[in-house]
C-alpha cells in the first residue's frame, strides 16, 4: 500500500499504526533516529507504537533467549532509545480475539470476517448481550443488523438470509432454543477521522449504517416488536423480515413463541 510506505514515526497515530507490522517499526525507528527532533518525541513515538504492540525490552541477548523470545511471535531488534543505549527489543502485534479488544482505532483495521471470528469466539447471548460501548465500536466500522428466526425460516431461499450474504455481509448464526439469531456484518468504506468518536456515533442512522434496508425499515416501523393486534392480516413472507432486530430473553420465550407459531399459522 502506498499509504503504508509513506508512513513515518511522525505520522503514526493510533489509528494508522494498526497498518503497519513488527519490521515496520523498527525501519521506521531507525530512520527517524537520524531527525533533529527525535529525543523531544521518542516517548510520544513509543506511546503509539505501544497502543497496537506489545514492547519487551531483552536485557539478556543471548540465543537461547531470543529463540524464546520469537518463539511467542515477537520480532526481535535494535532500538537505541537514548545515546548510549543499545538494547534488544521484542515486538509483537497485538492480537485482536476477544470482544474488549476491539477499539475505535482498530475497529476500521479488520474484516468482517475476522469480526465475525472474534464474536463468535465471546457470544453466547446475541447481539442485544453487548454493551453499548461495545455495540457502538463496532457500527463505527461495520453495517450490523439482525434478524431472529425459527430454525426452518432462516434460510427460506431469497429471503433475508440470502439477499444480505449475496451483498457481500459475514454472517454469525447463534442458536436459541427452537430459534436463531443471525448477526450481520459488513465493512462500512473507510473515511477520514474514524477515531473522531462523537461523529460516529451521529451518523450511525440508529445504529444500522449508511446501507441499512430501506425495503427493511418500512416493513418494519416498530423495532424490535412483531404487530400481533391483527391475527386476521398474518402474512408467513413477512416473518423473515418484520423480525429484524428481533430478539428474546429468555430459552423458555423462544420455545413458548415458537409453539404459539407452530399452533396458529403454520
Amino acid at each position: 500500500m502506498k499509504q503504508q510506505k509513506a508512513l513515518t514515526l511522525k505520522t503514526l497515530t493510533k489509528s494508522n499504526v494498526w497498518e503497519v507490522e513488527e519490521n515496520d517499526i523498527f525501519r521506521m525507528w531507525e530512520t527517524a533516529e537520524k531527525e533533529s527532533d527525535f529525543k523531544d518525541n521518542r516517548n510520544h513515538y513509543m506511546d503509539v507504537i505501544r497502543s497496537a504492540f506489545e514492547i519487551e525490552e531483552i536485557k539478556i541477548g543471548k540465543p537461547e533467549v531470543i529463540k524464546k523470545y520469537e518463539a511467542r511471535d515477537f520480532k526481535v531488534g535494535n532500538i537505541h532509545f537514548d545515546d548510549n543505549d543499545n538494547k534488544k527489543w521484542g515486538i509483537k502485534k497485538r492480537a485482536i480475539n476477544r470482544i474488549t479488544d476491539l477499539t475505535y482505532e482498530n475497529i476500521h483495521h479488520i474484516s468482517a470476517a475476522k469480526l465475525i471470528e472474534v464474536l463468535d469466539r465471546n457470544f453466547g447471548g446475541g447481539w442485544d448481550s453487548l454493551s453499548q460501548s461495545i455495540q457502538d465500536i463496532i457500527e463505527s466500522g461495520f453495517d450490523i443488523s439482525t434478524t431472529t428466526l425459527p430454525k426452518d425460516r432462516l434460510h427460506k431461499p431469497g429471503g433475508m438470509y440470502d439477499k444480505k450474504v449475496n451483498d457481500g455481509y459475514e454472517v454469525l448464526e447463534i442458536t436459541k432454543g427452537l430459534w436463531v439469531e443471525a448477526i450481520f456484518a459488513k465493512a462500512k468504506p473507510k473515511v477520514e477521522n474514524h477515531h473522531k468518536h462523537d461523529d460516529d456515533n451521529d451518523s450511525m442512522n440508529n445504529g444500522f449504517g449508511d446501507n441499512y434496508d430501506e425495503d427493511l425499515e418500512d416493513e418494519n416501523p416498530s423495532e424490535n416488536s412483531y404487530d400481533d393486534d391483527d391475527d386476521d392480516d398474518f402474512d408467513e413472507d413477512k416473518l423473515t423480515e418484520e423480525s429484524y432486530r428481533t430478539t428474546f430473553e429468555t430459552e423458555e420465550d423462544f420455545n413458548l413463541e415458537a409453539e404459539d407459531v407452530a399452533d396458529d399459522d403454520y
